[in-house]
């Protein structure tokens, strides 16, 4: 089934019912999010207006990469979606979601998501924060007060924040097996447990381990300051603004015909797991969701990119979208990743704000987080540059899906050919790229202004002359300037074409009201390496 809606209707819906004025002007000394900003800015883009077309046509080889995957590792059931520009371009579903009445699954098959509920509760946080009812540095014993009595691990032990439990750097060890099993705790039990005493397996702020009593923790933050409680909350102020009507915390209150039971495989069978109810823990794992509605999710991820002057929703602003998709704490570096062909990438990763964060040697971020319980198995990622997301969900215990989104994401990008977001030139950077053209061939004395103050203190006048003289009688007469090619507002590389080499042009500028050139590089590259 395809899901047509852009993310951006029913954010301007929103913005319909909770517009706000905002002005490009503030006055000097206002904080907050009134700011001046620039109009001049031109955000990053897609240059291929087909790509939506070639995504779509790559539609049978992802079917088949999560076909293959379904049957070579006894699912029950599985749904998956994939999600570009805000749109869910296209979904399947295979299998069954209870195997006893054979109700197919569908992309509008709830299934219990895990640990993918993690980023609600991040974003949850972050709302607040922006709200100004609490900071990521306040100590979490502010608001649980049984964190005071808490016994660490050493006496330089720093007290443990709201921040690190969002980075699982609490100190609290991995708690996967168990945690999964306290869902239906209840916010008493939780509170109890802290009073009884934790035990550390780091101290606080040093080390990234996975911890699910971590965001149960944060759950009951949101819940203390919200003043409601965390399902509430979450529903009222990120589900149902977001259209994801479908979407629970308790089991029970999902109809039978829509359910997905959740299963082992075990002695060659399937083995149906006990349902798990709803409790404090929830804020770790307990939402239940369809594919349908969680693709309105990823959109909405996917809508914080990139930076740009647009209204914000009133959900929660884009730059705090984008904190959480940030690396805040290091997991670890992987040497032996390897690309979809097969070829060596190392890669790098660690955690945002409930969500994980990986890099490759290629500069490909992603941006995800997996969820497994017993019964389920899912996973979301999605490329920032790219404007392309994914989601996949499993009535299998643990039932690995990440693999798989890898794949077909990797595939796509392969198969349409997509290139990432292309930043524009900003006007000043085309500015300088005339005025160093005008200056490198002769050096003329009343041209010499665009330079920056330590810029000829760096190197002089007359060795840039001389080395500069040599570099043209190499490179011969200039053919062709090339446009500049950005890294971002303030530096970027240009290609200048000559007669017998080419010349390769890097510069950056300084951070003054009017930016003039600090650094400039010039280099002598074969006339192929253009």
């Amino acid at each position: 089934m395809v899901f047509k809606s852009h993310v951006f209707v029913f954010i301007g819906l929103l913005l319909v019912l909770f517009a706000c004025e905002r002005s490009t002007e503030s006055p000097a000394g206002v904080s907050g999010d009134h700011h001046a900003f620039t109009d001049t800015y031109q955000p990053p883009h897609f240059q291929d207006s087909g790509r939506i077309e070639k995504i779509r046509s790559t539609k049978a080889v992802v079917d088949q990469i999560f076909k293959a995957h379904f049957e070579n590792n006894h699912f029950p059931g599985m749904a998956y979606g994939l999600v570009v520009d805000g749109q869910l371009i296209y979904s399947n579903a295979f299998g069954l979601a209870n195997t006893e009445t054979r109700t197919a699954a569908t992309t509008q098959t709830d299934f219990r998501i895990a640990s993918m509920s993690k980023s609600f509760t991040a974003m949850a946080i972050l709302k607040l924060r922006d709200e100004g009812k609490l900071s990521l540095s306040d100590p979490v014993a502010k608001y649980i007060p049984a964190f005071a009595r808490v016994r660490y691990l050493t006496s330089d032990a720093p007290p443990i924040t709201i921040e690190h439990l969002l980075t699982m750097s609490a100190g609290f060890p991995e708690d996967n097996p168990w945690g999964d099993r306290q869902l239906a705790d209840t916010d008493d039990e939780l509170v109890q447990l802290i009073s009884d005493g934790i035990s550390f397996s780091n101290a606080p702020g040093l080390h990234f381990e996975y911890s699910n009593l971590g965001f149960a923790t944060l759950g009951r933050v949101v819940g203390i300051v919200s003043g409601q409680s965390y399902q509430h909350y979450i529903t009222e102020s990120i589900l149902k603004p977001l259209q994801m009507n479908d979407a629970r915390w308790e089991y029970s209150e999902v109809p039978k015909e829509k359910l997905a039971l959740g299963y082992r495989w075990e002695d060659e069978q399937w083995k149906e797991e006990p349902m798990l109810h709803d409790g404090s823990y929830g804020a770790m794992g307990g939402l239940i969701c369809s594919v349908d509605d969680f693709s309105k999710y990823v959109a909405f991820h996917l809508a914080a990119w990139p930076p740009r002057n647009e209204e914000e929703s009133p959900i929660i602003k884009r730059s705090s979208l984008r904190e959480m998709h940030q690396l805040q704490v290091l997991g670890g570096l992987f040497p032996d990743n390897r690309t979809r062909s097969g070829e060596r990438c190392a890669a790098l990763s660690g955690y945002g704000y409930g969500l994980g964060y990986r890099q490759d040697c290629k500069g490909i971020v992603s941006i995800r987080h997996g969820g497994g319980l017993p019964g389920f198995g899912s996973e979301w990622r999605f490329y920032p540059e790219y404007g392309i997301g994914i989601v996949s969900l499993s009535n299998l215990t643990y039932g690995g899906l990440g693999s798989s989104n890898a794949k077909a994401l990797d595939t796509l990008i392969h198969l349409a050919n997509l290139q990432p977001m292309t930043l524009p030139v900003s006007a000043i950077l085309s500015q300088r790229q005339k005025e160093i053209t005008e200056v490198i061939t002769s050096w003329p004395q009343d041209k010499l202004t665009v330079f920056a103050e330590n810029f000829f203190m760096d190197q002089s006048l007359e060795s840039w002359k001389k080395s500069s003289s040599g570099l043209w009688a190499e490179a011969g007469k200039i053919e062709k300037v090339n446009p500049v090619q950005p890294e971002n507002q303030l530096r970027g590389t240009f290609i200048i074409e000559c007669e017998k080499q080419n010349v390769a042009v890097f510069f950056t500028l300084t951070p003054e009201k009017n930016p003039l050139i600090q650094q400039l590089d010039l280099t002598l590259i074969p006339k192929e390496e253009k």
